[in-house]
């Protein structure tokens, strides 16, 4: 059952709520929580599509907010509300509320929302593009117990994770973090089968995908090793790589949906690794409302090695794509100096010894000739002075 409303306020659309379910024959409230999506009109079908989906585990009352952009500024001016009431069989297990926003309603999005929250249930808000760089700071954000936020959307990944990790509070979580989950649960229990000690990880990928830096972020963090991050056609990540006493622990996936396990002294095990879609991702995030502590440890360990951390070269989390402080102050110092506008001087040729050597010698000096003609003479001055003292005495 659809209604529609044109121009009108919160109050009529909890009014229209009531009235749709009293007509489906289902007036009491079963809902387990409040799903606010915030999102354009271009992405609003996929996401509305994928709460839908995700609402058959978790029956809830989805939010749509849309801000539309108006075109002059008279329209800026006029405040107006539309809402889509979708509820039974059009709106899966719950509710659904499609509320349009024009002029200056849109800044104060947050007035046509808290009205429609379920009572004493617990709000998620997500956003699928577009997130705020601090979206517990956000008036819709401040309404939520848990906000999602998806950096594969962005423009730079690897800098949206920067930023999620600068304005980290907690309750924010990341659909990125999310899609690594199998990968981190085969790769814990392919740790428990072998005792071992992990020596060094490489983690393989997509160039931009933030759930490979992630991932190289959480093994880095919880083994303290050397990660390495290197890049692949993909589709998304591809292999993980551990090398450990006891030989390489290799979990590769070259399709996007089945991956290989192997272990040094086992058999290859194949294993169910597909890219889920983003109503899983969601109904995943929706079974847990408490603080993901481990993905804020994961986030702000990786943010250090991006920033300029500990660790230097390809470790856990450095990416080219922003490079450490660090690294590039060092490169700078090495770098060989620009030339000079300037013509150069022309070179002098080096003097020789003889010509270098001065004309005239210094007063007092003896030059090399003299000196060997006075070291020949002594000898004939000594003889010469013993045959007069020889006369001397004969004549005496």
């Amino acid at each position: 059952m659809k209604i529609d409303l044109t121009d009108t306020t919160a109050g009529k659309v909890n009014k229209a709520l009531v009235q749709g379910r009293r007509a489906i024959g289902t007036p009491a409230v079963g809902m387990v929580l409040t799903l606010v999506i915030v999102t354009d009109e271009e992405n609003a079908y996929d996401a509305l599509k994928a709460a839908e989906d995700a609402s058959r585990e978790h029956p809830s009352r989805t939010l749509v907010v849309i801000k539309r952009v108006s075109r002059s500024s008279r329209e800026r001016t006029q405040s107006r509300l539309d809402a889509e009431i979708r509820v039974g069989a059009d709106a899966g297990t719950g509710e659904t509320v499609l509320l349009r926003l024009y002029g200056e309603v849109s800044d104060h999005a947050q007035s046509v929302v808290l009205p429609l929250l379920l009572p004493d249930a617990p709000v998620v808000v997500w956003w699928p593009v577009d997130a705020p760089l601090d979206p517990a700071k956000d008036p819709l954000g401040a309404l939520g117990q848990r906000r999602v936020t998806d950096t594969y959307a962005a423009e730079h990944p690897v800098r949206e994770l920067t930023a999620r990790a600068e304005t980290y509070t907690p309750g924010d979580t990341d659909l990125s973090w999310t899609r690594i989950t199998p990968w981190r649960s085969m790769l814990a229990a392919a740790l428990d089968q072998v005792t071992c000690e992990v020596e060094a990880v490489e983690v393989e990928g997509e160039e931009h995908n933030p759930s490979c830096e992630l991932l190289a972020m959480w093994l880095a963090d919880r083994l303290d090793v050397p990660v390495q991050r290197t890049w692949s056609a993909g589709p998304g990540l591809t292999s993980v790589r551990l090398t450990t006493s006891r030989g390489p622990i290799t979990l590769n996936r070259a399709d996007g949906s089945l991956a290989t396990l192997s272990i040094e002294g086992q058999p290859d095990r194949a294993v169910a690794l597909k890219r889920r879609e983003t109503s899983e991702l969601i109904a995943e995030e929706l079974r847990r409302l408490d603080p993901d502590d481990t993905y804020a440890s994961a986030l702000r360990y990786g943010v250090e090695r991006l920033a300029g951390g500990r660790a230097a070269g390809p470790a856990a989390g450095v990416n080219p794509e922003v490079e450490s402080p660090v690294r590039a102050a060092g490169k700078a110092s090495a770098a060989p100096a620009p030339e000079a506008e300037t013509e150069p001087e022309p070179v002098k040729e080096p003097e020789t010894a003889a010509e270098s050597a001065p004309e005239e010698t210094a007063p007092g000096a003896s030059s090399p000739e003299p000196a060997e003609k006075a070291a020949a003479e002594a000898p004939a001055r000594k003889t010469a002075v013993k045959k007069a003292a020889s006369r001397k005495a004969a004549t005496k």
